[in-house]
């Protein structure tokens, strides 16, 4: 058996290649690790050292400040409870959407098709003012819609999905099912969705993280601190500085320490908003391959 040999030229352009990717996988991943390390680093370490790549005075201090810290609770809660609500809610009329339009027997197809499509391109939001209006009349200020619902639907994702029971589900199997008196809904629920798990899996995946890490609507439509998702909670400590309930009342003798304390905490604080989201990606990640890449490729 004859097995081809890669010349020198294929070798050094594997050399390079591999040198590339190590050297892109690593501007990624260290700003990930810079933050973890650094929130298990002594605050004094952080201002020292330019560069880690381990913790420096082990502690666990800042996780412990920021864990006591009622507003992160409330963060975690309210947030917790918009994204299974949103995700849900996405879920829902991402595949309601995307049935109809994998549909070569839905009159009137290509015409929606395009219109939602056509979104993509130029928002279908026709500007704040005009959206907050919208949210007022219909009583929805300072309440969790306001907050799930402008951004219910991504529209690529919805593409991705009909892609994918387009060209995964046998059109053979539908008309079978329509032939032994299977209606659109039992169609769809019984055979489409237990048929389409990986796409399912990953739309999960995309549509929690973008609803875990919302925060513009509801920047605009809550005022009530008591409703803030957990990223605007984040989004006072890490760009307004707001570490009152965090740190306690010192002199001015003790700044330069505070500084040092706050630089801790904000680095806790984000890897704690983020640690939900890294733990839930293993358990969908073997779907990727099969989920997105087949999905979204018509063919």
């Amino acid at each position: 058996m004859n097995m081809k040999r890669n010349s020198v030229g294929d070798k050094v352009f594997d050399c390079f290649n591999l040198t590339g990717l190590f050297i892109l996988v690593g501007l990624i991943l260290y700003p990930l690790l810079f933050v973890a390390i650094a929130s298990l680093s002594e605050p004094d370490q952080i201002y020292n050292a330019a560069f880690l790549l381990w913790p420096k005075g082990f502690q666990l201090e800042s996780y412990r400040i920021v864990m006591e810290n009622p507003d992160i609770w409330i963060g975690f809660v309210n947030t917790i409870v918009y994204t299974v609500s949103g995700t849900l809610i996405s879920m829902i009329l991402s595949v309601l959407g995307a049935y109809p339009l994998s549909r070569s027997d839905f009159k009137g197809r290509r015409f929606f098709s395009f219109f939602i499509t056509f979104t993509i391109f130029f928002s279908a939001i026709g500007g704040m003012i005009p959206l907050y209006f919208v949210i007022d009349k219909l009583g929805m200020l300072n309440t969790m819609w306001s907050a799930i619902l402008p951004g219910g639907v991504v529209v690529l994702n919805m593409i991705i999905i009909r892609s994918y029971f387009e060209t995964k589900i046998p059109m053979e199997v539908q008309e079978s099912a329509a032939l032994d008196g299977c209606g659109n809904f039992r169609l769809l629920f019984s055979i489409i969705l237990p048929l389409s798990k990986p796409v399912l899996a990953i739309m999960i995946l995309f549509y929690f993280v973008h609803h875990w890490n919302a925060f513009f609507y509801a920047l605009i439509f809550i005022t009530e601190k008591d409703k803030y998702p957990l990223q605007l909670v984040l989004r006072e400590i890490l760009v307004n500085n707001n570490l009152n309930n965090l740190l306690p009342t010192m002199t001015d003798q003790n700044y330069l320490e505070r500084l040092k304390q706050q630089q801790s905490l904000k680095y806790a604080a984000i890897v704690i908003t983020t640690l939900p989201v890294l733990v839930l990606y293993p358990f969908v990640s073997k779907h990727f391959k099969e989920g997105l890449l087949v999905g979204s490729v018509k063919g």
